[in-house]
């Protein structure tokens, strides 16, 4: 657990990170969540923790892509309400799950969405000649699923939503990326409630996280409008990959 200014500042400053990461590459919780690891916490107390502190990351990526948002409110209503539910009953599962097939579950978990984040720019291309930009039926269901991964564990939730929106909506990358944080954001609120009734939050390490998650979110925010996503991209893919390996490591050598 942390303890002291000094390990509140780390957290904080990792939260910055994770902010960053979040509202540029939807890679949040793989800067977090190892932070509240090496913290000391519990892998499943550090997920519920994790979910409760990124409601800063939704809150400074949707101040910092005001004028991103602008006229999208339309298409992201529907969408908000599919992840809404899928982020409850994600939440939901995890709270029933074992803390033993949690951590056995989610270096997979990771892996994938790292393939999928570095997959990210062929997934594009072969979206571009799609023209239609509504909500229906597959698409509700891909999103649904995602916001019942972004509930139970979403490290790269924000990832996952944002290949399946480049697929079914026709405008900038940055205009989705906003989308994307609006819509995973609202799958990680309720799941945040849930957990915040729990009593399994260690709220020092939450409210640190989340502090710095803000003005990283809105740093990211900002700066997705200006640099190249491809190098982050794959960077944050590799580190994903090794993040995977070490968790699977410690996971299956016992």
């Amino acid at each position: 657990m942390i303890t002291g200014p000094g390990g509140f500042l780390l957290l904080v400053l990792a939260g910055v990170g994770a902010g960053l990461t979040g509202a540029t590459a939807g890679l949040a919780s793989l800067v977090s969540y190892p932070a509240l690891l090496a913290a000391g916490l519990p892998p499943v107390v550090a997920n519920m923790t994790n979910t409760v502190a990124m409601l800063g990351t939704t809150a400074g990526a949707a101040v910092g892509a005001r004028p991103e948002l602008k006229g999208q409110r339309r298409q992201l209503l529907p969408l908000c309400l599919i992840t809404t539910a899928g982020g409850a009953c994600g939440g939901l599962v995890l709270l029933v799950s074992s803390p033993d097939a949690f951590t056995v579950v989610v270096p997979w978990l990771i892996g994938g969405a790292s393939v999928v984040l570095m997959a990210g720019p062929r997934l594009r291309r072969m979206a571009e000649h799609r023209e239609h930009r509504g909500i229906g039926p597959l698409t509700g269901i891909a999103a649904f699923l995602v916001g019942v991964y972004g509930g139970y564990f979403g490290a790269a939730a924000g990832v996952l939503m944002l290949a399946l929106l480049t697929t079914v909506w026709s405008q900038s990358l940055a205009r989705t990326n906003a989308a994307k944080n609006i819509a995973t954001g609202t799958a990680n609120l309720i799941a945040a409630l849930v957990f915040a009734f729990t009593g399994k939050v260690y709220w020092p390490a939450a409210i640190a996280v989340c502090l710095g998650s803000v003005a990283g979110s809105w740093l990211g925010s900002v700066l997705v409008r200006y640099l190249p996503a491809t190098p982050l991209r794959i960077a944050i893919g590799l580190g994903g990959l090794s993040l995977a390996a070490v968790l699977a490591w410690q996971a299956y050598s016992g």
